[in-house]
């Protein structure tokens, strides 16, 4: 039996992906994200100074916070206020190292970006939606920076991006939306770099075991989906 798309798309199709950067007035960089129902604002904060572990050091840090709004699935949730749940710590610290790699932070010097990303609607990807959009909304950060004269060259080093992958009847299919993740039997997030370079690799099976095979077709398929979101990040920065 073959699993057929809800939406009709074909196995390496992402969801439509759309950046609507500039979002908010006051943030150093801000984008709406949209992968397929999916929507995250992702938002950069500069702050001068960076942590103890970091003082007098001449490097830069960046740090990422990730919350999800109550009314971003079908069934309300309550808001995370003193104690964070385990996959909401899990989630931004994936969104910060996956960001981290894409700087020098000795071109950054000693000052702290910090991203922030609110899920607005939740149609599965959120983490993959929040690091893929959070990285345009960096770049609009950076380019501020460089701009006012606060930075003389750029700290960027590498572009970032990440998708989702999961096997639904052995075979595998990119970009999943909520439907396909609860039926999916391995899911997988693959964050990679412009060089196709691997930043990290989230999965599991769900459901029985998966092959170095299937693996490796995991992995095909997402660098062929990442390689069309860096291209399509590109486009969103050089529109205005």
């Amino acid at each position: 039996m073959v699993w057929i798309r809800p939406d009709g798309r074909s196995p390496d199709q992402l969801r439509p992906i759309r950046f609507e950067r500039r979002f908010t007035q006051f943030a150093a960089g801000s984008v709406l994200a949209h992968s397929g129902n999916t929507q995250v604002l992702c938002t950069v904060t500069v702050q001068p100074g960076v942590p103890k572990f970091l003082e007098g050091s001449g490097q830069g840090w960046l740090t990422a916070e990730y919350r999800m709004l109550p009314s971003a699935t079908p069934q309300r949730h309550a808001r995370e206020f003193m104690k964070l749940s385990g996959r909401t710590q899990e989630i931004q610290r994936l969104i910060g190292r996956s960001l981290r790699s894409a700087l020098n932070m000795k071109a950054l010097g000693e000052r702290t970006l910090l991203v922030d990303c609110d899920v607005l609607q939740a149609d599965a990807g959120t983490r993959t939606t929040a690091i893929t959009g959070g990285y345009v909304a960096l770049c609009d950060a950076i380019d501020g920076l460089l701009k006012s004269g606060q930075l003389q060259e750029s700290p960027l080093c590498h572009q970032i991006a990440a998708v989702s992958v999961g096997l639904l009847q052995g075979e595998p299919f990119l970009d999943l939306s909520y439907e396909e993740d609860v039926a999916a039997e391995i899911d997988f997030n693959v964050v990679l770099n412009d060089q196709q370079e691997i930043i990290e690799l989230q999965g599991t099976a769900e459901e029985g075991s998966f092959s170095r095979s299937q693996l490796n077709s995991i992995l095909d398929l997402a660098e062929r989906g990442i390689g069309e979101l860096l291209q399509l990040q590109q486009a969103a920065l050089q529109d205005g």
